[in-house]
This record gives C-alpha cells, sequence and structure tokens, in this order.
C-alpha cells in the first residue's frame, strides 16, 4: 500500500479546522442510538489470534517465490478447511513492476457458502521483499508481522470463532487473502496503483466464482500495533461512505472509540487492495488501516527490518476482530 502525501497535507489542514469548530448539532447526532439487530456476536479470543500472527511470522518472510511462502500458503490453506471453510485457490502469475514473474496465489474461505447475500473480509498473506523504509538494512525483506499477519491473524481467528460457536451470522462470507499485495513501488511503477495490488487486482478481473458479487467488503491493513487508530480512509468514504459509518458507529457503541477514530473529517486516501476490489469488482469495500491521527501516515516500522512480534498488540487484535464479529451478526 502507499501513501499521497499531498492528500495527507489537505487532510491535516482539514482536521484542524473541523476540530476547532465541530457543533452541537453534530454532537446531538453523535449521541444519538441507532436501531440495530439485537444480537451479541461470539467473543473474540485475542490469545488466538496473536497465535496465527506468530504462526505466519515463525515462517519467515512470504515472499512470493520463496520456500517461506509456499508454506505458509499451505498452511493458511488447510487452517481455513480445518474451521469448516470451502475453500477456494486461485493460482496465478504476476508481473511485478520490475518485470519480474511471481508464482501466485490468492486464497478464499468461504463461510454459509449457499448464502445469497455476501461479505468480503480480506487481508494480503505476503509480505514485503525489501525494507525500504528501514535507515539501515534496506534490501532486506520485511518479515510483516503488523503489515499483513496482523489482518491475517484476526480473519483466520474469527473463522474459528464462527465455527466454535455454533451460531453462524445470517450472511456468506468470504474470507480472501490476496497475494502480491506488496511488491510495489510509487515511484519507479507506471501504472495507477504503483506496483502493488497484484493479487487483489487479478481477483476482482477474475473473481473466484462466475457472476460472483457482495453487498460489502472490509479490507484489514496493519490491524495490531499497540495503540493503533484507524481513520476513516479517504477512498474508503468515497466508494463505500455507508460501510464506513455501519462499522466506525459498532465501534463506538461497544466502547472501541481509541482505536476506531471519528475526527469528523475523511482520512488520508491511501492505495490498497479494496481500490481494485471497488473500481472493478464494482464491491463496495472499506480499508480498516492503521493511520495516525496526528499526521496520517502509518505505524513507524512499516516497511523497515523491525516490522516483527514486537509490534503486534492482543488489545488491538481484539477491538478488530470483535467489531467486525459484531457487524457481522447484525447482518440480516
Amino acid at each position: 500500500m502507499r501513501l499521497n502525501r499531498k492528500i495527507i497535507l489537505f487532510w491535516l489542514a482539514a482536521v484542524i479546522t473541523v476540530s476547532s469548530c465541530k457543533s452541537k448539532k453534530q454532537d446531538q447526532q453523535e449521541n444519538q442510538a441507532t436501531e440495530v439487530k439485537a444480537v451479541t456476536a461470539p467473543a473474540f479470543n485475542a490469545d488466538s489470534a496473536y497465535g496465527y500472527v506468530a504462526k505466519q511470522v515463525a515462517f519467515g518472510p512470504r515472499v512470493p517465490n520463496t520456500d517461506a511462502h509456499r508454506r505458509c500458503g499451505d498452511y493458511l490453506i488447510a487452517q481455513l478447511k480445518q474451521f469448516g471453510c470451502e475453500v477456494t485457490v486461485q493460482n496465478f502469475t504476476a508481473t511485478t513492476y520490475d518485470n519480474l514473474k511471481l508464482n501466485a496465489r490468492n486464497i478464499i474461505g468461504s463461510i454459509n457458502p449457499n448464502a445469497p447475500k455476501r461479505i468480503v473480509l480480506a487481508s494480503h498473506w505476503d509480505s514485503r521483499p525489501f525494507a525500504d523504509q528501514d535507515s539501515v538494512a534496506r534490501t532486506k525483506p520485511v518479515i510483516g508481522a503488523n503489515d499483513g499477519a496482523s489482518g491475517v491473524g484476526v480473519l483466520l481467528e474469527m473463522a474459528r470463532t464462527i465455527q466454535q460457536s455454533g451460531v453462524k451470522p445470517d450472511v456468506g462470507i468470504d474470507l480472501i487473502f490476496f497475494d502480491a499485495e506488496d511488491w510495489g513501488n510509487s515511484e519507479l511503477a507506471k501504472d495507477e496503483y504503483g506496483g502493488f495490488c497484484l493479487g487483489s487486482q487479478y481477483w476482482a478481473a477474475n473473481k473466484h466464482k462466475p457472476g460472483y458479487t457482495a453487498y460489502y467488503g472490509v479490507l484489514l491493513d496493519m490491524v495490531g500495533a499497540k495503540g493503533a487508530t484507524f481513520l476513516k480512509e479517504g477512498n474508503s468514504m468515497q466508494y463505500a461512505p455507508t460501510v464506513v459509518n455501519k462499522v466506525w458507529e459498532t465501534a463506538s457503541r461497544m466502547g472501541y472509540n481509541q482505536y476506531f477514530v471519528d475526527t469528523g473529517q475523511s482520512g488520508p486516501a491511501i492505495t490498497d487492495d479494496h481500490l481494485p476490489v471497488n473500481k472493478v469488482a464494482k464491491i463496495p469495500m472499506i480499508d480498516i488501516i492503521h493511520l495516525k491521527v496526528e499526521s496520517g501516515s502509518f505505524f513507524k516500522d512499516w516497511h523497515t527490518a523491525h516490522d516483527d512480534m514486537d509490534n503486534i498488540d492482543r488489545g488491538t487484535l481484539k477491538a478488530v476482530g470483535q467489531v467486525l464479529l459484531q457487524t457481522l451478526y447484525n447482518e440480516e
């Protein structure tokens, strides 16, 4: 994923203006209760989610065309099957901005596969081949504990929780682990995605089932760091504002405002896997992604050799997983 720095500067100015003159009417609107389906979702186990993140990290950097990448993919497939998902593996060859061929695969696990109303939950499972934001080890591959593994860990725990609870949501759920997201270079790549999002671009143009569609989608990216804040990302507010508000209102009712922050303005617009899903697949998808309130930037160890398990916090995993579970169980 990548940031647009001009958009960040504009966003910062807007946040300062809006936060200084918030109206009483807006305060009243925020305090109004929203009618929701009275269903309590099963409890999300943060320790279990943490374990799934650690397991991915233990394989090493999940860089396409490596043995660690292959073994981790096999592990994800096995876990989804263990949780009772209908699994589809979408093999494809991705061409990078620097003209390398990657043996890649999108991994899809479906819950309630025959339900007509479907929701997509996604994360990328590969990790970046070079730590270009590191001050020293710029050519070293990124272990990707937060940037990649955290989102996958949350989705695996959600699948386990739903299976073991014995009560599934009324909707169908498709968990999609996109591959080859993180091999981009926004300075050298010529395409609109800066060389990123190869797996989601492929899936959007070649969905895993003919005629597949979904009511909406949620992308998780960097959702495990201590003290993480998730702003209402700019592209999400452009393409799927209703979904953003649904999730943020659920978080607010559950007491997770410190994570799901509402500044009153859209946050920076991020190039991420939700873009091709919105633009090509025409499924409204939002991005829950760590963005600092004060700067709009990513977490401190983004694209460095220090994105390891020291970054992962059980409290953040719990907040994201529990909010998403409650959102799903509120659906009819």
